[in-house]
């Protein structure tokens, strides 16, 4: 009764995801009398399905999969299955697991429960732990043993990736079998570190004793192998209780370090922020505190500062700092590290290969190496205070050497970047030199026949980077600039990004040409560097792919600044070439009107040679059209001006003196308008049929917003005719008599329509 009536609800919350998600769109509309049918079969199905694929919330995910898993229907159990089979869908995946775990923590009868073995350990192998958990605490339904293979088999496996052994770490954890705990004591004997250090961590959150050597070890063991079931369950209760207790203490005392830690920030903060000295003193106190949490929170600070506005630090904190690298806290030291590939200035590069040498903890070596080769870099640097030994830079360079053909990818990635650091300054014999490019190259060589592409892209970057800026830079492009063109063809874009750098670094003009077949690449990236470099190098045969890309890409817009930049250094033919392209009718390049002004002004400072008044007329013309056009009379006045005192033809200066006359009208400037027509009277009459008299005309007709006609007719009455223009006399006498019936207009009683 309770299993229908569960449908039921899930069917009314569902029905939205179905009319939104397109399900049931062919479904006949619902009654609306108040009675809802029961669902058919197929119909209910359909609908749970929905629920655990689509639903808004994981409460309805999870009913819908404890519906189906309930149901003896066939279809029911098949949907479960291939939820569990869809690696996109992670909350349906999470959904049925969460069922399986609630169904069998209620010991609720599960049909067939075998059928979930495979799709749960696959979770397992293949997914990331924030979602392999979920299939971890389901298998918790079955017996040990019959998945104690599987799992055993996960957790040692060194094939496996490392998070599939994790994934089944936890899942052993879990499991209240004394074969589970003892699986995970033998993996602290383990050679993977990380492997051997997540059984500690798992054995240590179930409260049962690790022991700090073998013989702890094997005696810890034994004392396990000799328990029977039941006293292994027992004391797995007590040491659960036990667990339960402890982490409820930790988490008081999480509660009472987060409130002092609050405090200390308040304190810290009100401190004024310009007075370094006074938050200096502040911090240096608790970064010499016996208690951990107070180091860590001042080197937190310290770093905090370190990445802000101002980020100079008071000398005094210098030293303190160098010495917590030997701390003997983990997260400290760890903490400190990070902190110091931050500050190069600092001289520390002498403590951080005395404890690089004996740190036991791999991440924290790691950080500390990284620091070093930072530490080296700025103390060869010409202007540095910091003196230390080349056998420092030396030693460094031999660790880098070997970490860079480690398994571990971050290792390999740090150590490239620490030989690009070290290999950047002067000092090293041209042996030295020859053989870490040489390691580069070959580290390079091995990662070319796998499928991933970052730590090939990284170790091209390492390598480009040489080729910018280091010393030995001739010596890197010759070793390197092959790889880099064999990379242009790599299906990865991290690769292909970085050969495109290092191909730039060598030879820009070289590059661009090798790069014309990279226009239209998939990456973005890659796409953008060509672009920039065209702009930079680029010539007439790289403004066609440009303009290409005007309007249309993401690039747009620095397609266009590469585009000017090439302009500029083109002579006239190329100029007055892509201008006639821009004009015609038919042209797939569109520019806009700034755009297209731009590339006038820079051919008006182009044109020379024979043709150089005739190129200078037209580019003129096209700018004072351009101008009109935009509304920007007063820069098209200007041109027309230009035009004007160069006009050769009376019909050519009639022409551009109209043009010239429109644009002062339209300005408005109508204090230029009469010294214009003056001038055009000293040449000669105006009869009515010119343009300049019709122009004026219907501005005097039709003036613009706001313009006062009278204005206008008092400029050109202020004129100083000369003798013998009866046809600009009589055209003013009938401008004026025109304005005087308009004014007198408005006082006249209006006209009555006979009609009406």
């Amino acid at each position: 009764m309770a299993t229908k009536r569960l449908c039921l609800i899930i069917s009314l919350l569902v029905i939205l995801i179905c009319q939104q998600g397109g399900i049931g769109a062919d479904a006949p509309a619902a009654p609306t009398d108040g009675n809802t049918p029961e669902a058919k079969p197929d119909e209910q199905l359909e609908i749970n399905r929905a629920a655990l694929l689509k639903g808004p919330s994981e409460q309805i995910r999870i009913k819908a999969a404890t519906v189906m898993l309930l149901d003896g229907n066939p279809q029911a159990r098949k949907i479960l299955l291939d939820a569990l089979r869809q690696s996109e869908n992670g909350a349906a995946r999470i959904a049925v697991c969460k069922a399986l775990s609630q169904a069998g923590a209620k010991q609720g009868p599960i049909k067939d429960k075998e059928d979930f073995i495979d799709l749960l350990l696959e979770i397992l192998t293949t997914a990331e732990a924030a979602e392999a958990k979920f299939a971890a605490g389901a298998t918790l339904i079955f017996e040990y043993k019959q998945i104690s293979k599987q799992l055993e088999k996960m957790a040692t496996a060194p094939a496996l990736p490392a998070k599939a052994r994790l994934n089944a770490i936890y899942a052993l954890k879990l499991q209240p079998a004394k074969e589970a705990i003892l699986k995970l004591m033998d993996l602290l004997e383990v050679s993977e570190k990380q492997i051997a250090d997540a059984a500690k961590d798992a054995l240590i959150s179930l409260n049962i004793p690790v022991g700090e050597d073998a013989e702890t070890r094997k005696q810890n063991k034994d004392e396990l192998n000799r328990m029977g079931r039941e006293e292994f369950l027992g004391v797995w209760k007590i040491r659960q209780q036990q667990q339960r207790q402890i982490s409820k203490l930790e988490t008081e005392l999480d509660w009472w370090k987060e409130r002092y830690l609050a405090a200390l920030d308040e304190m810290y903060y009100t401190i004024n922020g310009d007075d370094a000295k006074a938050k200096g003193e502040f911090l240096a106190k608790r970064l010499g505190s016996p208690k951990a949490i107070m180091r860590l929170w001042a080197l937190e600070r310290v770093e905090e500062w370190r990445k802000g506005t101002n980020p100079k630090l008071p000398a005094a904190l210098g030293p303190i700092l160098v010495n917590l690298i030997s701390d003997q806290n983990r997260d400290v030291r760890l903490k400190t590290a990070r902190l110091l590939s931050l500050m190069g200035e600092l001289n520390s590069a002498e403590e951080l290969l005395k404890q690089f040498k004996v740190e036991e903890n791999d991440e924290v070596k790691m950080e500390m190496f990284v620091a070093l080769g930072g530490a080296c870099y700025y103390a060869f640097l010409p202007d540095s205070l910091n003196k230390i030994s080349p056998e420092i830079r030396r030693q460094t360079l031999e660790w880098a050497a070997e970490y860079l053909f480690e398994t571990d990818m971050k290792k390999a990635q740090k150590s490239a970047e620490v030989i690009k650091k070290l290999l950047e300054q002067d000092g090293l014999t041209p042996d030295d030199v020859d053989k870490y490019l040489d390691l580069l190259a070959k580290r390079y060589e091995q990662e070319k026949g796998k499928a991933e592409g970052p730590m090939r892209g990284r170790l091209l970057n390492a390598m480009a980077g040489l080729c910018a800026q280091s010393v030995y830079k001739t010596q890197a492009a010759k070793l390197f600039n092959p790889l880099f063109e064999q990379a242009l063809s790599n299906k990865a874009n991290l690769v292909r990004e970085a050969a495109v750098d290092g191909l730039i670094y060598v030879d820009k003009a070289r590059a661009l040409k090798m790069l014309r077949g990279l226009v239209r690449d998939s990456s973005v990236i890659v796409r953008k560097k060509i672009v920039e470099l065209a702009s930079e190098v680029g010539g007439k045969e790289d403004l066609a792919w440009l303009a290409e890309k005007i309007g249309t890409t993401t690039e747009s817009e620095s397609a266009w600044q590469a585009m000017r930049e090439i302009f500029k250094r083109s002579d006239a033919a190329v100029l007055a070439e892509w201008i006639g392209k821009f004009d015609s009718p038919n042209t797939k390049h569109k520019i806009s009107a700034d755009q297209k002004f731009s590339v006038l002004e820079i051919a008006e400072g182009k044109a020379d040679g024979e043709n150089k008044l005739k190129m200078l007329k037209d580019i003129r013309e096209k700018l004072a059209d351009l101008c009109s056009k935009t509304g920007d009379f007063e820069r098209a006045a200007e041109y027309l001006g230009l035009l004007l005192a160069v006009a050769q033809t009376p019909e050519e200066k009639e022409t551009i003196l109209a043009k010239l006359l429109d644009a002062y009208l339209k300005w408005p400037k109508v204090e230029a308008v009469g010294p214009l027509i003056a001038n055009r009277l000293s040449e000669g009459d105006l009869d009515p049929n010119s343009v300049i008299v019709r122009s004026i005309d219907s501005y005097l007709a039709k003036p613009p917003a706001g313009a006062d006609p009278k204005v206008m007719l008092e400029a050109l009455t202020d004129i100083k005719i000369p003798d013998g223009r009866p046809m600009w006399a009589e055209q003013m006498k009938r401008w004026a008599d025109r304005l005087g019936r308009q004014a007198e207009e408005p006082d006249k009683p209006k006209r009555v329509d006979k009609q009406q």
